[in-house]
């Protein structure tokens, strides 16, 4: 999952140029992991479905992949003088997180330079998790060895499918054949593996979400992601469907396709541990991903990228172009950033927290929340064992319904 970054940037203040934080961030710093997002927003070919900021060859105006590294590295920098200067206490990073775009378009000496200026500057946590995306065509045996000898812990394969003609309704590249192949390369390297899937694209029956299911789980990966598809406005699959040339998402089907993968998951030994999420065990969950949901502290390096420390969020400027004339300059990039107020902190800890297994503390809700949480229990959404235990924590109809589950928790 790593720090999503979407192809439409908030409304908010503007940023300083010399991206000092307030004085609030600092507090209670310590408390709270720090981990790194560098973005890669460079792609092959555009996927119709896709609304990150991403950019191909012939988008790029103006910047040079081959630039990028040291654009990325110098922002690293950046935000170590920064944290610094804000008075933000100094740690190193637990977690470091390389998304996209297709990071492994860059070559693996690249994505090293990257991760040694976090080491160098920021600092790395002993055991630190250090994950990269990748395409399954993007990477050889000596990539991912390169990878792992340069300090990588984990790779994170977009699969999507494994039948042909879904892939192609996606306008996904590889071969679903070379997905095994890329995770034996990965495990024999000494990396972790997950892989990730979507399901409820146009014309994907529930067989062949079956079959991409059990050709996922014949690779044996560490951990899963399965994410229903969203049709994104401004998308070409958007386009596609409203001209009528694709059929829209079926919620029931979805739903089906999701419990079904549940099922399957289980029964092959991995435990969901957060809505869209399942890992062998505690120690091969996404610990990058887990800060974003505990409200943890992230700088996201590069185009677009946005950062959260101590209740402050910001999000850089868009394009790499301008995105380069900043940190070349020695300036912010960010384009934006808000404060959050306690009410705001609030409302997104429930909604990020009452998503993972181990559950949002009861004590987090207000009252009306608390008092929500016998109705929720009734309609077969909450756990009733653990809200006894003081915690919240969804039945498998509460994951398919989480959104409705927050709408109740945080009703006033």
């Amino acid at each position: 999952m790593g720090s999503r970054v979407p192809s439409t940037l908030p409304i908010a203040d503007p940023a300083p140029a010399d991206g000092l934080l307030p004085a609030s961030a600092a507090d209670g710093a310590t408390t709270r992991d720090l981990g790194v997002y560098l973005h890669v927003p460079f792609c092959r070919v555009r996927c119709g479905y896709c609304d990150f900021n991403t950019y191909t060859a012939t988008e790029l105006r103006g910047a040079r992949q081959a630039d990028y590294a040291e654009q990325a590295a110098m922002e690293v920098r950046f935000a170590a003088g920064v944290l610094e200067r804000s008075g933000v206490a100094a740690r190193p990073a637990a977690t470091v997180f390389f998304g996209g775009g297709t990071p492994t378009l860059l070559p693996s000496s690249d994505l090293n330079s990257m991760l040694s200026a976090v080491r160098d500057t920021i600092g790395l946590a002993a055991g630190a998790e250090v994950t990269t995306e990748a395409n399954p065509d993007s990477v050889d045996a000596r990539y991912l060895a390169e990878l792992a000898a340069a300090g990588f812990t984990r790779v994170s394969f977009g699969m999507q499918s494994a039948v042909p003609h879904v892939l192609r309704t996606l306008e996904r590249t590889h071969d679903p054949e070379r997905v095994p192949q890329v995770v034996r390369w990965a495990k024999d390297a000494g990396l972790q593996v997950s892989l990730d899937l979507i399901y409820g694209t146009p014309g994907e029956s529930l067989a062949d979400w079956s079959a991409s299911v059990d050709a996922a789980l014949e690779c044996k990966p560490d951990h899963l992601s399965a994410y229903a598809l969203i049709v994104e406005d401004g998308t070409k699959l958007a386009r596609q469907i409203r001209r009528g040339d694709l059929p829209g998402p079926d919620d029931d089907l979805q739903a089906d396709m999701y419990e079904l993968a549940d099922d399957r998951l289980q029964s092959a030994g991995l435990e969901w541990y957060e809505v869209s999420n399942w890992a062998t065990d505690a120690a091969h969950r996404s610990r990058h991903n887990l800060g974003y949901w505990l409200g943890h502290d992230w700088w996201g390096v590069g185009p677009g990228a946005h950062s959260h420390v101590g209740g402050v969020r910001w999000w850089n400027v868009k394009h790499p172009a301008a995105y380069a004339q900043r940190v070349l300059s020695g300036d912010s990039p960010a384009a934006g950033r808000e404060t959050l107020d306690a009410a705001t902190r609030a409302f997104e800890d429930v909604l990020l927290r009452v998503r993972i297994r181990d559950g949002l503390p009861t004590k987090a809700l207000g009252a009306a929340g608390r008092a929500a949480v016998a109705g929720l229990i009734a309609d077969g959404l909450v756990n009733a064992k653990a809200a006894l235990h003081g915690s919240v924590e969804l039945t498998r109809t509460g994951r398919l319904l989480a959104d409705a589950v927050v709408r109740r928790l945080t009703a006033t």
